[in-house]
């Protein structure tokens, strides 16, 4: 499961040319989407972010994914910055089966997933029974975080 998230420049353009790159990806498969849900900027970034869900299998190992995933990142345009700054094109890995994994590059399932309404948001359409930390499931805890309005609204335009 991976979550796709751009807040510069044409948002709609780099979600949808990662998605395609996303396809391309030897012994890789696209599957079900969410909507697109347009939400507020998590850190110093003013402009809101697109962001969308999707299941993805893939022959890839975790890392192997990882690597391709900063590849498309940087094709869309994405440099290295600060931390929860604005970017072109953010790709993260939600889960990878039911792996659990604590690296220091990579950390499966995601350990933010539960924290963020913009990640839950989508992820209810996809999985809403899941419960990455073992516990809670991920339509509980959207019930429970209150973002605030306007926080996290489905993106009218589509991709």
């Amino acid at each position: 499961m991976l979550l796709l998230g751009a807040n510069l420049g044409d948002r709609r353009k780099n979600l949808r040319e990662a998605l395609a790159g996303l396809a391309r990806l030897p012994g890789s498969r696209l599957g079900t989407r969410s909507k697109v849900y347009e939400t507020a900027p998590v850190g110093p970034s003013h402009r809101p972010y697109l962001n969308l869900a999707v299941e993805f299998r893939t022959s890839l190992t975790p890392m192997g994914l990882l690597v391709e995933l900063k590849r498309l990142e940087a094709l869309a345009g994405r440099r290295p910055g600060r931390r929860w700054g604005a970017r072109a094109l953010d790709i993260d890995i939600l889960r990878y089966g039911v792996l659990r994994l604590k690296s220091p590059w990579l950390s499966l399932p995601h350990p933010r997933i539960l924290e963020r309404a913009f990640v839950l948001a989508p992820l209810c359409e996809l999985c809403p029974a899941w419960k990455p930390d073992g516990r809670t499931t991920v339509a509980a805890r959207r019930r429970r975080l209150n973002p605030g309005p306007g926080t996290v609204k489905i993106y009218s335009n589509g991709l």
